[in-house]
């Protein structure tokens, strides 16, 4: 750990994988996440009319709805305004949908505030440099596999999956299945086995 100089301690360790870490993740109560390069490739399609379109991974939003029935938190936390992305998190039921945001380590601790949460309860999900601050304050920082190098340096978890190809979904089952959440879910897919 290392101080910054507005005096929070920030990781300053090289990528490993979290059951090496001192990260409980049973303490995770809200993931947070980037949006362009993460939910999404990162490709932005402008289109003759001015409108934007983004494709997103179906797999991402089922587990995004499997976190949210394990009773866990979802913010999404955006440097970019999208009306895509609004309707996303709309289709998805996430509460949290902040955009337009250039300095996102103040924006997730405000959110943190108000939700009552600490810094050990987030898990955060980036790609790109504006996110890094918000990977090290994060209890759990993950970067994506197509995230640039720095930020894959200073996260707890690097993904095998990119953006908009399932990182999140993969991340999701890490956490869930690391907490002994998974199984009960699994209840909902899976028959009851046949007595004999």
């Amino acid at each position: 750990m290392t101080e910054r100089f507005d005096g929070e301690t920030m990781r300053e360790s090289e990528p490993q994988q979290p059951n090496q870490l001192a990260i409980n993740l049973a303490d995770i109560q809200i993931l947070v996440m980037d949006v362009d390069g993460v939910l999404t490739d990162g490709t932005l399609v402008i289109n003759a009319d001015g409108s934007e379109s983004k494709g997103f991974n179906s797999l991402d939003g089922h587990g995004i709805r499997m976190w949210q029935r394990a009773g866990l938190k979802v913010a999404l936390l955006s440097g970019r305004g999208s009306e895509p992305t609004q309707r996303r998190a709309q289709q998805l039921e996430i509460d949290h949908c902040i955009q337009d945001c250039h300095n996102k380590l103040p924006a997730l601790k405000e959110l943190a505030e108000k939700l009552g949460l600490t810094a050990e309860a987030i898990a955060y999900i980036g790609d790109d440099l504006t996110d890094l601050p918000s990977i090290r304050y994060a209890g759990f920082g993950v970067a994506v596999a197509n995230a640039v190098d720095e930020v894959k340096r200073y996260a707890d978890y690097v993904t095998t999956r990119p953006g908009g190809s399932g990182a999140v979904r993969e991340v999701i089952e890490y956490i869930l299945k690391s907490t002994g959440r998974w199984q009960q879910l699994m209840n909902r897919y899976l028959p009851p086995s046949p007595t004999t």
